[in-house]
């Protein structure tokens, strides 16, 4: 039986809410209900690492797309978010990468009091346990299962020879002391499968008796008694409404695209736009839904002679192994290889990561090629664009309007075709000269700037890493949505804990980071001192 109320009342069962619902609990006489509008997390796409572009358009993702991009030759960029169970965590690509110190040195320094990188690491190495064991850069012994890849492709290898070859430095560990670099992903799997915020966090905990799970739960709004929030609005999977009553808070853990169409739905947000739908304000917040960031990406592709590649990945005899063996190239998160890179020297960090893979990856996995094949795809880690997501209506089943703004910045264009070209230096450098046979994509037709570009705007898409729409700032920053304390500024009772908090986005894929959030969040509302490593030594390490 459901209760009526709750101490808590978590909207979004993702990365953060997993993480929420764990660590609350912890305390018996705390309750808490996390309604999740999706529903189980089960099947073999799901627990089968290659799979994962099998959830994209299907009953498991939220299916968004932006409006038509006015620098991207007005194309619909596709945004898939997870609406299951472990949300997002459970159909990315798994890839466990955490970001600079100096990304959360930066948020500091930009009003995020207590969100530097000595106050953040403590709760990466807390919620990690890396198959590499304890030390002063990794935990041991926490829910998250990182691991080196089981069954890498060894073109893998020779990728990152090839950086090498071309002036990157070898760097084993791109989430130690330094981040520059060409190495391997370490992966978040356990023998083989994918291990999900949910495997991590709630799945162990289910049968706790202070925790009530809902699925297939539409959030709708925020209750409120003045300028109190008090409960949630839902309606089930028969249509029927409901409303779940928080006797301490609200946590909004939907995401940088649910959060902020939460926010709004609930009268919370710039107050003439709520007029344009009917909704009538609560509190006057135009911050809500600006500040949308997402790292841009471009697959470079080539045909291989190498014949140990994903090609082929499908055949009943690798779905066997991996039903038997939990090995194979199924284990595979397609990106197995990884460079971080500086476009221009004199910049402070990477502004670039390449995600490699001996398969051809392009549209999300939804276009084929008959052959062996080689993906080298950079990816914008500091894009100066910045988008918005605002309502299409005043109803919650209805998805919003995304805008990225994706290469509007004559900046963010020039980091891109550098590299390209790195790309194709990488391809042409001795490690590799003897494999490659030809370019797919962009292909040797496109060769001066002004052709890469044109090529780069008809073909760019996003890495589903959509973050910054609830920013976290000072508590009389009136771009900020919540304070340090994740606190909804001018409403009691109500936060926001995921990765629409971030101010800037970060320099890798953002999975750890939102943990992270959710994790130091979670000692936040128990009322504990949080962690602090005192050790370290602020602005070291790009």
């Amino acid at each position: 039986m459901l209760p009526s109320a709750a101490d808590y009342v978590i909207v979004g069962a993702g990365s953060a809410g997993c993480v929420l619902a764990n660590r609350l609990t912890e305390d018996p006489g705390t309750s808490v209900v996390l309604i999740e509008a999706g529903g189980k997390d089960s099947g073999l796409n799901v627990r089968i690492p290659l799979a994962f572009p099998n959830l994209f358009h299907g009953p498991l993702d939220w299916n968004y797309e932006t409006d038509p991009e006015p620098a991207c030759h007005d194309r619909r960029l596709y945004v898939p978010r997870g609406k299951c169970l472990g949300g997002s965590s459970a159909m990315n690509a798994m890839l466990y990468v955490r970001g600079r110190p100096s990304d959360y040195d930066g948020w500091a320094d930009d009003g995020a009091t207590g969100w530097g990188w000595a106050d953040v690491k403590p709760y990466f190495l807390k919620a990690e346990s890396n198959s590499r064991g304890a030390s002063d850069d990794h935990g041991a012994d926490g829910p998250l299962h990182v691991q080196d890849a089981k069954s890498p492709r060894a073109l893998n290898r020779r990728i990152v020879d090839g950086f090498v070859a071309s002036g990157v430095d070898r760097n084993p560990d791109y989430n130690g002391p330094r981040q520059d670099g060409a190495g391997m992903f370490q992966v978040l799997q356990r023998d083989g499968r994918r291990w999900s915020a949910a495997d991590a966090y709630l799945h162990p905990v289910r049968k706790r008796p202070n925790l009530s799970v809902v699925t297939h739960g539409q959030v709708e709004r925020v209750e409120h008694d003045g300028d109190r929030a008090t409960g949630v609005r839902y309606r089930d999977r028969k249509g029927e409404l409901h409303v779940i009553r928080a006797n301490r808070e609200v946590l909004l853990s939907a995401g940088a695209i649910g959060s902020p169409q939460l926010l709004m739905l609930s009268g919370i947000g710039a107050a003439g736009k709520l007029r344009q739908h009917g909704i009538t304000p609560l509190h006057d917040l135009s911050a809500v839904g600006q500040n949308l960031q997402d790292h841009p990406m471009l697959t470079v592709l080539w045909a291989v002679s190498e014949t140990d590649t994903l090609y082929g990945a499908d055949k009943p005899r690798r779905l066997l192994e991996w039903l038997l063996r939990r090995s194979g190239p199924l284990t595979s998160t397609a990106a197995e290889s990884v460079a971080f890179w500086r476009s221009r020297p004199e910049l402070p960090a990477a502004d670039i990561q390449f995600h490699c893979g001996a398969l051809f990856y392009e549209k999300h996995g939804a276009e084929t090629y008959d052959g062996h094949a080689m993906t080298i795809a950079p990816v914008l880690l500091t894009p100066k664009s910045r988008g918005r997501v605002t309502l299409r209506s005043p109803h919650a089943d209805d998805a919003p309007s995304i805008l990225t703004n994706t290469l509007h910045e004559r900046e963010d264009v020039d980091a891109m075709v550098a590299a390209i070209r790195m790309a194709r230096r990488v391809a042409a450098s001795g490690p590799l000269r003897a494999t490659v046979e030809r370019e797919l994509r962009p292909g040797s037709e496109h060769e001066s700037d002004e052709q890469l570009e044109a090529s780069l705007r008809d073909r760019i898409e996003l890495i589903y890493h959509p973050v910054g729409t609830c920013r976290m700032g000072a508590a009389d920053d009136p771009n900020a949505v919540v304070d340090p304390e994740l606190r909804v500024r001018g409403i009691d009772g109500l936060r926001v804990i995921d990765a629409s908090v971030f101010p800037t986005i970060p320099g890798g894929n953002t999975h750890a980071p939102t943990v992270m959030v959710a994790e130091r969040a979670a000692d936040l509302l128990r009322g504990r001192t949080p962690l602090h490593d005192a050790s370290v030594t602020t602005g070291v390490g790009a």
